[in-house]
């Protein structure tokens, strides 16, 4: 099989229950976040520590949660494609709140807003929190100006937010484990 089919040289793609679209289509703004989220996931887990094992499967897993969701968005609303797909249901957000509570519970309070960095894996995972979010704002616009929108739409929306918190507080944990300080913002 070959990478390249020249179907899209005219701007066009097809959505996988087969129309074909603008490659600037706002639900390929939707995948594309999620694309790029997904990548940015995966350098993450690539630069988690082997004592953090446990968080580089819950970002794996994520990963998957992602695939599921761009599915969603990469299909007409309605089709029978659409029809078949995985719903996304509330397991995947109540997973991360799960490990946000965990992870939470071992490291200090906040009490001032911190700056993004420290360690390379803490810096990895605030990057991945800003891509998060932005991910998240396209979904909302389009949520917004979709006529019924099918439930995986509003489940990703959810997903997303609470996986930019997981980012957050592994952020923290990262930098924790390899003894990073974390700078506070001075106004």
């Amino acid at each position: 099989m070959k990478i390249y089919t020249r179907t899209g040289d005219g701007g066009r793609t097809s959505l996988f229950s087969g129309e074909r679209v603008s490659k600037a289509d706002p639900r390929l703004e939707v995948c594309g976040e999620i694309d790029e989220l997904n990548a940015v996931l995966g350098a993450l887990a690539a630069a988690l520590p082997a004592t953090m094992a446990d968080q580089a499967e819950v970002v794996r897993g994520a990963q998957g949660a992602l695939f599921a969701a761009g599915a969603h968005w990469a299909t007409a609303p309605g089709s029978p494609r659409a029809e078949a797909l995985k719903d996304l249901g509330g397991e995947e957000a109540a997973r991360l709140e799960a490990e946000i509570d965990r992870l939470a519970a071992s490291l200090p309070p906040l009490e001032r807003f911190i700056l993004p960095g420290g360690s390379a894996p803490g810096a990895w995972a605030h990057v991945a929190r800003t891509v998060c979010r932005r991910a998240e704002r396209r979904a909302v616009a389009l949520l917004a100006e979709t006529a019924d929108p099918p439930p995986a739409y509003e489940q990703t929306v959810v997903f997303l937010n609470r996986l930019s918190d997981f980012l957050f507080v592994l952020a923290r944990a990262a930098n924790r484990e390899a003894s990073a300080a974390e700078t506070e913002w001075e106004p």
